[in-house]
């Protein structure tokens, strides 16, 4: 154990966070053991790509564990060395493998929220507190490219990071919203299937990424996010539709942030109930949530001096106390990893929502637009511009500008639908996104010029391939391999065909499932990122790095 280490271990066992565990479980010394050391990186690699068997082949020759209690679509895999060691190829090949959309890099115990909640293709999914949006993809990669995931963040420096992780991606399911998510309107008018809230917390649970928390922690930080955290779930509840399931989880093992703000949804609520979480991750090793906690200071000791809500108390009743144990308290001793709590809760497929009276109807010209920059359905111009320049005639295509997206089905249904402003009793017509504010949605596919298609982007290249019968031209695996070592050959050294075509274009290698965007005028040029380059050269067996890269 390295000098820094040791400090740590000092530091924690001298802390405030090690008294208070003293008063969550019996054994808080075999805690502490576990609770030093740092991680190894986990990734998640993503099933959506059609290249993901070479993916998961790699992991292995690096001598990377799939993670045996991981039960959700793909696979996820333990490193051989901490996050920020890998060295050499590895380092590099790992990094083109997290920035093209291939792996994500992500927590393994962050993970189990996502499968607990169990999205299925075609559901209406919630991420209310999304980034930096590795759930987010995770439910998106369960939903397999139908249904939608409604990403939400309120913090304005968090939520460019969470539209990068999802364009990084890949999926056409997300939709990216701004708001606070105890306020988030509730559109579409029928609620949500499934609901994730992974609320703030103060990360009790996190030492081994974190070791700072073992300084800084405080019992006074959870009571301060309690309020916050009930009012997050409390929404979620409310956009959730009946028969519905809302998935509740923190990086945190303080009972204040945890099994007190079920307690206090389950007594407020009486058509929810609890699933045993145990049940839907079988595999993940953990333990039940508590029933009993006693009031701390910030020293971590007992302490009848606090003031504190009644909410934060442990339940009397006997229902409730009946009901806590179904969640899920996972340990770092427990699991090999970070520490998390997860609570399933079940809305009543027999509850009813309310009629809401509206007193007035508005007029199209009484109804404030969308902003310029939200994404609209295409018009019938434009796709048929679209089916003449590609062949590709696809209902579920956005502009923004002159960016064509691509999305689902259930994405236009959210757009069409009526909503209502309750406050005023107002009805409002659908084919509108307001009152939600979305900052991104799906996948980015076209860029246009003058209304034309300028080209296909790389990134939605192998998902658009297979669907158009214009804009591509086969040519050999010498040409493809040329290409990506760095070659910008003239047009009509490759055919005659090419040579007639200026603009962006697709070549797609004979009999193979390789396909490269390129742009033509004169010279033949890769239009793709040199981490997609190298990703390609991997697997072709080229230099993965040319010698002008070093």
């Amino acid at each position: 154990m390295s000098l820094d280490e040791r400090s740590w271990e000092t530091i924690a066992s001298e802390s405030v966070l090690l008294n208070a565990v003293s008063n969550w479980r019996d054994d808080s010394d075999k805690s502490l053991s576990h609770s030093i050391e740092r991680l190894s990186e986990t990734v998640r690699v993503n099933p959506l790509r059609d290249d993901k068997e070479w993916v998961e082949n790699w992991l292995e020759e690096i001598d990377a564990k799939k993670i045996n209690w991981f039960t959700g679509v793909g696979s996820a895999w333990t490193l051989p060395f901490e996050r920020g060691k890998a060295e050499g190829d590895v380092k590099v090949i790992l990094s083109a493998l997290h920035e093209t959309g291939r792996l994500t890099r992500q927590e393994a115990v962050s993970m189990i929220p996502a499968i607990a909640l169990d999205a299925q293709p075609g559901d209406l999914v919630l991420d209310m507190c999304a980034s930096p949006g590795s759930k987010t993809t995770q439910i998106a990669e369960h939903l397999n490219e139908k249904g939608i995931v409604m990403a939400n963040e309120v913090v304005n420096s968090r939520i460019n990071t969470l539209v990068a992780n999802t364009k990084r991606h890949g999926a056409i399911t997300p939709i990216i919203v701004h708001h606070d998510g105890r306020f988030i309107p509730k559109v579409p008018q029928t609620g949500f299937d499934k609901v994730l809230v992974d609320a703030p917390c103060t990360g009790s649970a996190t030492t081994r990424k974190n070791p700072d928390v073992w300084n800084k922690w405080l019992p006074s930080g959870g009571r301060a996010l309690h309020k916050l955290q009930l009012e997050l779930l409390t929404r979620a509840i409310n956009l959730t539709k009946p028969g519905g399931r809302i998935v509740y989880s923190t990086c945190s093992l303080d009972p204040i942030e945890n099994e007190a703000v079920v307690a206090e949804i389950l007594r407020k609520f009486n058509y929810l109930s609890l699933i045993p979480t145990s049940k839907l991750i079988d595999k993940v090793p953990g333990r039940e949530g508590i029933t009993k906690w006693p009031n701390l200071d910030d020293k971590g000791s007992i302490s009848d001096q606090e003031q504190v809500d009644s909410s934060m108390y442990p339940p009397s009743e006997n229902e409730i106390k009946k009901q806590l144990p179904k969640c899920l308290r996972i340990w770092n001793d427990d699991v090999d990893a970070g520490g998390f709590f997860v609570a399933v809760f079940s809305k009543s497929s027999n509850y009813e929502e309310k009629e809401i009276d509206i007193d007035r109807v508005l007029n199209e010209d009484q109804i404030k637009p969308d902003e310029i920059g939200f994404p609209q359905p295409i018009d019938s111009a434009t796709s048929e511009m679209i089916e003449e320049n590609l062949g590709w005639k696809q209902e579920n295509l956005w502009k923004r500008g002159k960016n064509i997206l691509w999305s689902t089905t259930e994405a236009k249904e959210i757009w069409k639908s009526d909503r209502s402003k309750r406050s005023g009793r107002t009805f409002i017509p659908g084919n509108r996104w307001r009152p939600l504010r979305v900052i991104h949605l799906g996948l980015l596919t076209l860029k246009l010029q003058e209304n034309k298609v300028e080209r296909i982007v790389g990134r939605a290249a192998t998902k658009i391939v297979p669907e158009i019968g214009l804009g591509k031209s086969e040519v050999s695996s010498q040409v493809i391999d040329e290409l990506l070592m760095g070659k910008e050959p003239p047009a009509y050294e490759i055919s005659l065909e090419l040579n007639k075509i200026r603009g962006g274009h697709i070549l797609v290698e004979e009999n193979q499932d390789t396909c490269l965007p390129v742009w033509i005028g004169g010279r033949v040029s890769l239009m793709i990122s040199e981490q997609e380059r190298r990703i390609s050269r991997a697997k072709r067996k080229l230099p993965i790095i040319l010698d002008e890269e070093e």
